[in-house]
């Protein structure tokens, strides 16, 4: 339910905030006044698209905040993409906020942490519900109709469009395969014959960089050896040498370090040199012992080495990439083995197809269930809406291909009158019977469907008058009962049904138009409803009758009075 909605320098509203409760709220003023303006903005706090233009003139930003009660059912979506479960600390809220600057760009946040716009439309549907007054123009569209039912009855489509999804999938990689049997052929005998050359190389993931560090030993060896043996002698086998040199110092220090003490470190110093030196001379004499020229081995690693080159240059890669690009053929070799696998193929997309069909079957089950339901339920609400005798029927018209959404799509069917046969929508009603048709299906589907807390009712009742509108003010309120509902109307009527009133004006300040909203009750009330009655002079007669109006709606609220909430019969009916 929407708790909260404040709003800076949005249109030509400069700063306002309201506060929302449960049950019917109307809202109403003259035309021009800026009523949808609050549909607007709470639109926008939902993530529709937004522009410089909802930025008041002169104003560097239009800012947007709406407070929710949050619905259980979000609290593992927002712990799961990482917003805190409120903003102030009360578990039950959720706190949106938009702000779009001059320049048109948009920033959002959810509970005070930012948001993406497509996070905000995501939360949308678990909180509004919005029903313009061009509502029926959607009820011409198949996919508009279908979504209405299946939210009628509560279908989830989520399995069924996954399960189509595969199965389309399996059915195009089925057809390439078929498409491609002879483009796989060639391809697979010319992987084949690169991944059997190279495979006869075998080349080890490390064994370029091995086979070049023991290249370079091997053809350096006599010098490597020279080396060695030069420093063994210098070391330890020489005449002079580093040992006995080392030797002869720790004599002459130990003969006289009786003397001075200070001397010990050096002595010990010359100890551990003397140690490092045996380690070096015998770590020498080891590798010489070991070392050899080999020239064969050398051949036997040029020979190696010139493949692996040879087959670098010819695949024009580095020769250190040969194991990665083998690996990478075999993988190739194995998809273009599973591609020209046809009965493989044939038999994952027949699975896939029954899977799809399973689910499908069970969509179309319960849209057969619904269906007579929501045209019934549809067809009652036209009765009370004017339209007595007319008929609201649910067609399921099969397709001759399987559909994302299953093997039926759906239309909505009409008869204005008694007696007259059922025909699209679109087709056969006029403009006030479209609008009371939409609002019928609208409130028909909330009632239903209580996936949204807030309902929004956004001058659906046009071209509605008289008895109708008292039926459309009745409804309403008895919606507000299961939900919360916000109706932007002209009808006086609708607006004497509300539990809460709010009235949208706007006046000229500072040589710009401004817009206000605040919520009356008692005699603005009364002058508000007598205003829609009977335009602006007001007269003993309008207040009059609009006082009887919201005492006769009070009391058919409490079940004290008739339903009717007309005027006495004497008075003039005027029509809004």
């Amino acid at each position: 339910m929407l708790r909260r909605l404040a709003l800076k320098d949005f249109v030509i509203v400069p700063a306002l905030e309201l506060d929302f409760a449960a049950g019917f709220s109307a809202l109403t003023g003259e035309t021009g006044a800026g009523k949808s303006i609050l549909i607007d903005a709470l639109q926008l706090a939902l993530g529709s698209r937004g522009d410089a233009a909802v930025v008041r003139e002169g104003a560097p930003r239009a800012e947007i905040a709406a407070e929710f009660d949050r619905p259980a059912a979000l609290a593992p979506w927002l712990e799961e993409a990482g917003f805190e479960a409120s903003s102030d600390g009360a578990a039950d809220t959720l706190l949106l906020r938009r702000v779009i600057d001059a320049q048109g760009k948009s920033r959002a946040w959810i509970n005070g942490g930012t948001a993406t716009v497509a996070q905000l439309r995501e939360l949308a549907e678990h909180l509004l519900d919005i029903h313009g007054q061009h509502a029926w123009q959607g009820l011409t569209r198949p996919a508009s109709v279908r979504e209405l039912l299946d939210g009628f009855a509560l279908i989830d489509t989520k399995p069924l469009a996954a399960a189509f999804s595969d199965w389309r999938q399996a059915t195009e990689t089925l057809s390439a395969a078929r498409a491609k049997q002879s483009d796989l052929a060639r391809e697979h005998e010319r992987l084949s014959w690169q991944i059997g050359e190279v495979d006869r190389l075998a080349p080890g993931a490390d064994e370029w960089d091995e086979l070049n560090a023991e290249h370079q030993r091997l053809s350096h060896a006599q010098s490597l050896m020279d080396a060695a043996r030069g420093a063994l002698e210098r070391v330890a086998e020489a005449e002079i040498n580093a040992e006995s040199l080392t030797d002869e110092a720790l004599s002459a220090l130990q003969d006289v370090l009786g003397y001075d003490a200070g001397l010990q470190d050096t002595v010990n110093a010359l100890l551990g040199a003397q140690a490092q030196l045996q380690d070096a001379a015998h770590s020498l004499s080891s590798y010489l012992n070991a070392a050899d020229l080999d020239p064969d081995r050398l051949q036997q690693l040029d020979d190696r080495l010139s493949a692996w080159v040879t087959l670098s240059r010819r695949y024009r890669r580095q020769p250190a990439e040969l194991p990665a690009l083998l690996a990478e053929w075999k993988a190739e070799l194995a998809q273009l083995d599973a591609a020209a696998d046809l009965e493989g193929l044939q038999a994952k997309q027949a699975t896939a197809l029954k899977a799809f069909q399973k689910e499908a079957r069970t969509v179309s089950t319960a849209r057969a269930k619904a269906a007579p339901a929501l045209s019934n339920a549809v067809s009652q609400a036209m009765q009370q809406l004017g339209m007595s005798g007319g008929r609201f029927e649910v067609a399921l018209l099969p397709q001759d291909e399987p559909q994302s959404f299953g093997l039926e799509s759906a239309e909505f069917l009409v008869a204005g009158h008694a007696g007259s046969t059922p025909r699209p929508l679109g087709k056969v009603a006029s403009g006030g019977e479209l609008s009371r048709i939409a609002l019928a299906i609208a409130v028909t589907t909330s009632q239903k469907n209580a996936g949204a807390g807030t309902l929004i009712f956004d001058e659906i009742d046009a071209g509605v008058g008289g008895a109708v509108a008292e039926t459309v003010g009745r409804l309403m309120k008895q919606l507000g009962r299961r939900a919360q509902v916000l109706a932007v109307t002209h009808l006086p009527q609708v607006a004497a049904c509300a539990d809460h009133h709010f009235l949208v004006a706007k006046a000229l300040k500072d040589g710009k138009t401004n817009s206000d909203v605040r919520p009356i009750s008692g005699e603005a009330r009364t002058a508000e409803i007598a205003r829609m009655l009977g335009g602006e002079r007001l007269s003993s007669t309008s207040l009059a009758h609009a006082q009887e109006m919201l005492e006769l709606s009070a009391k058919a609220a409490s079940g004290d009075a008739p339903s009717t909430l007309a005027p006495p019969s004497s008075s003039k009916k005027v029509k809004p």
